[in-house]
């Protein structure tokens, strides 16, 4: 149902979001990634994220579900983006760093605990996993996207659940002009060794 949104309003939705200044969750978690470690970009988007990782000396993996986001985001990024889904994450210990900011929010809540279960399979021991969802208790369906909403509560036990150590949680107010008043749930966990 997302995917199909994303591929037809791809061009508008990587224009609203390709510039919007997540460097303060970009610092937060790098703080805790091993410097000129490998990240994996889950669920990249216009490849913003992937980009300023890029250009900060890290190493990246990047994939999107919607084959068009997948192409804008390797014409801005000039990296290899992969087209998977979260069903298809297989990785193994591969990476220091897990990135899924505001892409989990599409998958079913029935799935959420096994998606975030394999990326934290995905980490290597003591490799760090961020995550930003919208805060709220809901699974509901808006201009055919599905959106999933969690609160601080569940987040931690998601992220708990996955065997990942939370290191902190927080409330944030939407970094799009116009869009404030929306607040996300960020967390930041490292999977224990």
């Amino acid at each position: 149902m997302s995917v199909r949104f994303y591929d037809e309003n791809a061009e508008a939705f990587f224009a609203g979001t390709v510039n919007a200044d997540m460097s303060g969750a970009r610092s937060r978690f790098l703080a805790n990634v091993a410097l000129k470690g490998h990240i994996l970009d889950a669920g990249c988007g216009s490849g913003r994220d992937a980009l300023a990782f890029t250009n900060s000396g890290f190493r990246v993996t990047a994939f999107d579900a919607s084959a068009e986001m997948v192409r804008l985001a390797a014409d801005h990024t000039h990296l290899p983006i992969l087209h998977m889904t979260f069903e298809e994450v297989a990785w193994d210990g591969e990476f220091d760093g897990v990135w899924a900011s505001a892409s989990l929010l599409h998958v079913p809540r029935a799935n959420l605990a096994r998606a975030i279960a394999a990326l934290a399979k995905a980490l290597r021991p003591g490799g760090t996993f961020y995550v930003s969802m919208k805060q709220g208790d809901e699974e509901r369906s808006v201009e055919g996207r599905l959106f999933t909403d969690v609160s601080e509560e569940e987040m931690s036990q998601l992220l708990q659940a996955a065997g990942l150590a939370i290191v902190e949680l927080w409330i944030s107010a939407d970094v799009r002009p116009g869009r404030g008043d929306e607040h996300w749930v960020n967390g930041i966990a490292q999977k224990r060794a």
